[in-house]
């Protein structure tokens, strides 16, 4: 192999110190994680300089689809990008490269079906969601353009920056989610406020977050082509179908990680719905601090996806070393900022919540429930921390096992538990008790399966020194 076609990869993978392999991966992760959920904001806050409530509301009624999207996205990225750095760490590149391959095209298979699936359905889907005489218009319109139309653009650019991550490319992963989500930014006010009229601003909310996805797809499409000879990312099926072994690891991952994603956001429209139960002001609240409490848990998941693949690569490799250098170190990172996030959420809890609204007892009740909320946010980084790494050893049953048990065993019913004994700060002090169990579960079942099987197989892969000491790369043969 000559230098000029070394892959930046194999260093970031196997030669760079890990503090400065951490940075390169997780950085970009961690940017375009607080863009994305910037981004997700956009839409509400200018549907809401309109001030027409029906607006807001049948934007908002669509959150749930949308978040499915998020779900497909991670059954073919997460599952596809977590195999194929497996695989580059045991230099079964040919099988990476179909793997890839596969991962897309189930990526626009599934979103397709769901995309004309909700065209199909609209109406009995959105009146399922609440959409009435006043909202399903604009419900509806918004759905056409970011279900619809943009569901494939969506679900593809998510795909394609977890497998580029996957081969070490963090930057180039993370570029593409910034631009879509900046150019959404951008475009919003545009489409809403200038280039059509009054009354179709969610209409113009609706294009403008189709053209920015469209855009992001446009652009990973075009880092696919200039990679072209240098990576295993590729859309030919010349090569054919991966091993029946690897589509089984893509949906062993992948499953799991669809599930966890919509048992999170099933968490917060359950909150949602038991704080209606008491007043306008205790649903503004929460809704206010379920926002805020994001940037450091986005912050958090930024640096799961971040060491994903260099976990998985080396996992794979027998790098035990190397591996658990990277787990202690972006451990303590996250706890760090996690610990940060605490100290300044219970200083300045009432400017966090002055930044949404001004009502003075809105703002009160938000800060009490924003100071104990934060407390959960190193168990909640903790709890994802876990489920990450069982994704990166491929171990799709265990990472599934601790979503559930986190989502349906622990957290959502002592949301109702707790609400029941304690009534509305018993909601909100949820989060903190259900994740206590939780981590303690976590670290015994990763003690358990996770480190043992680590040692085991950095055992077995001692008597095979000829398959670990090879030089690794995400080049394509």
């Amino acid at each position: 192999m000559n230098e000029k076609m070394k892959s930046d990869q194999n260093e970031v993978f196997e030669s760079l110190p890990v503090v400065k392999a951490l940075r390169i991966m997780i950085v970009p992760s961690v940017i375009s994680q607080l863009i994305v959920l910037i981004y997700n904001m956009a839409d509400t806050f200018y549907v809401g300089q309109t001030n027409n409530p029906y607006m807001v509301a049948g934007t908002s009624l669509i959150l749930p689809i949308f978040n499915i999207t998020l779900c497909l996205a991670g059954l073919a990225g997460v599952g596809g990008g977590a195999l194929v750095s497996r695989l580059l760490g045991k230099n079964q590149e040919d099988e990476a490269r179909k793997v890839s391959a596969f991962s897309l095209y189930l990526g626009i298979f599934v979103s397709a079906v769901f995309s004309v699936g909700t065209a199909v359905f609209m109406r009995p889907l959105l009146g399922m969601l609440g959409a009435g005489e006043n909202t399903y218009q604009y419900a509806s319109q918004y759905a056409m353009c970011v279900i619809v139309f943009g569901g494939i653009p969506t679900v593809l650019s998510n795909v394609l920056s977890n497998l580029i991550r996957s081969i070490g490319r963090s930057r180039e992963a993370g570029a593409g989610i910034v631009l879509g989500g900046v150019l959404n930014i951008v475009l919003d006010p545009v489409f809403m406020f200038l280039l059509l009229p009054d009354g179709y601003e969610v209409l113009g909310a609706g294009i403008a977050t189709c053209l920015s996805n469209c855009t992001a797809c446009l652009f990973f499409i075009v880092i696919l082509i200039r990679m072209r000879g240098q990576s295993v990312i590729t859309f030919s099926l010349k090569r054919g179908m991966p091993s029946k072994t690897s589509i089984l690891a893509v949906f062993g991952v992948g499953i799991p990680s669809a599930i966890a994603t919509f048992l999170f956001d099933l968490d917060y429209v359950i909150i949602d719905k038991l704080m209606v139960s008491y007043h306008d002001l205790a649903l503004a609240a929460i809704g206010i601090v379920l926002k805020v409490e994001r940037f450091p848990l986005n912050v958090g998941i930024g640096i799961c996806q971040g060491i994903l693949p260099l976990v998985a690569y080396n996992y794979a490799a027998g790098n035990q070393k190397r591996m658990n250098d990277t787990i202690r170190l972006s451990r303590r990172l996250g706890l760090g900022i996690a610990a940060v996030s605490i100290i300044l959420y219970e200083i300045f809890a009432v400017q966090f919540a002055n930044l949404f609204i001004s009502d003075a007892q809105t703002v009160e009740m938000a800060s009490h429930f924003l100071r104990i909320r934060v407390l959960a946010t190193p168990l909640m980084f903790l709890s994802f921390f876990t489920v990450y790494l069982f994704q990166a050893f491929g171990k799709g049953r265990i990472s599934l096992l601790l979503g559930v048990m986190r989502w349906l065993v622990l957290n959502i019913p002592m949301l109702f538990i707790l609400n029941a004994v304690f009534g509305m700060y018993g909601i909100v002090w949820s989060q903190v008790t259900a994740d206590s169990l939780n981590v303690m579960a976590s670290f015994y079942i990763y003690h358990r399966f996770g480190r043992g099987g680590t040692r085991r197989r950095q055992s077995r892969n001692s008597a095979q020194p000829e398959k670990t000491n090879r030089r690794v790369t995400g080049r394509e043969v």
